[in-house]
């Protein structure tokens, strides 16, 4: 099977984020998606394994904020590759809170979405978090970076955690 198939549709990149009381928890994923507009929802789609989606459950809200394509494989790494168990993502980096509580950075951003969970959906290794969106900033004019770009200008790999991850590539 060539997975880079996987890497054509037009699926972006994002950092979903939550704080439920003290604790953070911050991730890339690469499953962002408008669902409705009135009222407006969107959902994310997060690994079980990873500590972002038991935040997300206690908080019950989520910031989503669309990775520019000024993000580097640095920055990546910081949201993607580390747990928030044990790393905190956003020291040292500039973040402010979004209306939720949410955590995110307006670094490498083309938006933040405050979304607060009005639906879930197990989908075995996996959990989808419906959410609807209840305010929104555009942060920059920067082009947002795809999935695809994230592959072959950035050369990034796929985790086993990831939604879209499917074996060696």
């Amino acid at each position: 099977m060539d997975v880079r198939a996987l890497y054509k549709f037009q699926s972006g990149l994002y950092v979903v984020s939550a704080k439920a009381g003290d604790e953070v928890g911050a991730c890339i994923i690469n499953t962002g998606l408008q669902l409705t507009s009135e009222p407006l929802k969107v959902e994310v789609v997060v690994n079980k394994q990873n500590h972002t989606e038991s935040v997300i459950e206690k908080a019950g809200h989520f910031a989503l904020t669309v990775v520019t394509e000024s993000a580097n494989m640095m920055y990546v790494g910081r949201f993607g590759f580390r747990t928030s168990l044990d790393y905190d993502k956003f020291d040292g980096i500039e973040h402010q809170d979004t209306i939720l509580g949410d955590p995110y950075t307006p670094e490498n951003a083309a938006c933040v979405l405050a979304c607060e969970v009005v639906g879930t959906l197990d989908v075995g290794t996996h959990v989808i978090f419906v959410g609807e969106v209840k305010d929104a900033h555009v942060l920059s004019d920067d082009t947002p970076m795809t999935y695809n770009y994230y592959h072959t200008v950035l050369k990034g790999k796929t985790p086993p955690k990831a939604s879209s991850f499917v074996g060696e590539e």
